[in-house]
């Protein structure tokens, strides 16, 4: 016959279990407190920064085009990637940039979003002395302190979607960067929520990057772009 429990167990065992569910409640508030003031340091660090109109844009030397996979997994191309494109060949092509830093993976051999874009960009028209390519942007960190510490670049236009600009903004201007973003057209449906939804995590990551004084996993040998905008 099993032992029988008593009243003081039960209630004991209620405690605990309060106690946990009080526990877990609490570091799910915090949690989402952090979320929301990490979210809110990214989107005031933009403001009056980002640009969607190609005439309003100002007249900067280089742009950061920030890199993606060009191929869904699924097949097709990433829709990301090609209206991040197609926003990089806009701004060249209206003057309001002279050269492109192409910045993203290639950590290894079949997998070379730089030179991918750079196939792009080059069948779009733009010149290849005017594009230089960053093998080691492998995170949004990465992208912009290179293009300062390896590139030599303070002041520059960043090119992605809206939410990727106002994180790429947040972490050159943690690093005394002077940085704008022209916004590539937005992914709409359910992939453009998904991506959303990994963005707040994505900008935690970033706050807590800046105040750990996370630097690029690599920087290398300087390539300098010092070309005049009139080159």
């Amino acid at each position: 016959m099993g032992r029988r429990l008593t009243r003081s167990k039960v209630w004991s065992g209620r405690k605990r279990l309060i106690a946990c569910g009080l526990t877990l409640g609490s570091v799910a508030v915090l949690l989402a407190a952090l979320v929301l003031i990490a979210n809110q340091r990214v989107l005031v660090s933009a403001e009056g920064r980002l640009y969607d109109d190609v005439g309003a844009v100002p007249v900067r030397q280089v742009g950061v085009l920030l890199g993606t996979s060009k191929y869904l997994s699924g097949g097709g191309v990433n829709p990301y990637y090609r209206y991040r494109i197609e926003a990089a060949l806009a701004l060249y092509r209206a003057g309001k940039i002279s050269d492109l830093i192409l910045s993203g993976d290639n950590a290894h051999r079949s997998y070379d979003e730089p030179t991918t874009m750079r196939a792009d960009l080059l069948a779009g028209g733009i010149p290849a002395a005017h594009l230089y390519r960053d093998y080691a942007g492998f995170r949004t960190l990465d992208s912009v302190v290179r293009a300062s510490k390896v590139f030599g670049q303070g002041r520059f236009t960043v090119i992605s979607q809206r939410f990727h600009n106002e994180r790429a903004i947040y972490l050159a201007q943690a690093h005394g960067l002077d940085v704008i973003g022209f916004d590539a057209q937005d992914v709409t449906g359910a992939a453009g929520r998904r991506v959303q939804g990994r963005e707040w995590l994505a900008r935690v990551s970033a706050v807590l990057d800046v105040w750990r004084g996370t630097q690029p996993r690599f920087l290398g040998a300087p390539e300098m772009i010092d070309r005049s905008p009139e080159q």
